[in-house]
């Protein structure tokens, strides 16, 4: 099995941070990282090169691959700001009708800027997904 290649790692945030030339993104990342680390409770660590983290889980499949993520994330991506909603969006659909301006993978949500969305939808986007993998991964 290979293992992942994002992982934790000591890589200062302010430092990631400050590499982004653009400032309405660093703006909107400033502040997408205040929303996380208040609803999570957990300060942000680099996973990767561009993924800001908070908090952490264990999973482990049915095939026997197990490995440690974070609860909640994002990424100041080239096209988008990219949420990384790790339980998905199945449960959320009444606050997705509300948020704004998106796209959605997976458990990606990308969006332009935060001007686009409603923030405070976004915060109970956030607290709900946070909410339900602490409740299917409790620390």
């Amino acid at each position: 099995m290979a293992a992942l290649k994002t992982k934790a790692n000591d890589k200062n945030v302010q430092a990631f941070l400050d590499t982004i030339q653009n400032p309405q993104k660093k703006q909107d990342s400033l502040a997408i990282m205040q929303i996380l680390q208040e609803k999570s409770g957990n300060e942000p660590i680099m996973w990767g090169n561009s993924i800001i983290g908070y908090g952490k889980y264990h999973y482990k499949y049915k095939t026997g691959r197990e490995g440690d993520w974070m609860r909640i994330a994002f990424s100041p991506r080239k096209q988008n700001l990219t949420l990384y909603i790790m339980d998905g969006f199945e449960t959320h659909k009444e606050l997705l009708n509300k948020l704004g301006k998106f796209k959605i993978g997976k458990s990606c949500l990308y969006i332009k800027k935060l001007a686009d969305i409603d923030n405070k939808i976004l915060s109970q986007l956030v607290e709900q997904s946070l909410h339900n993998m602490n409740t299917r991964y409790p620390e």
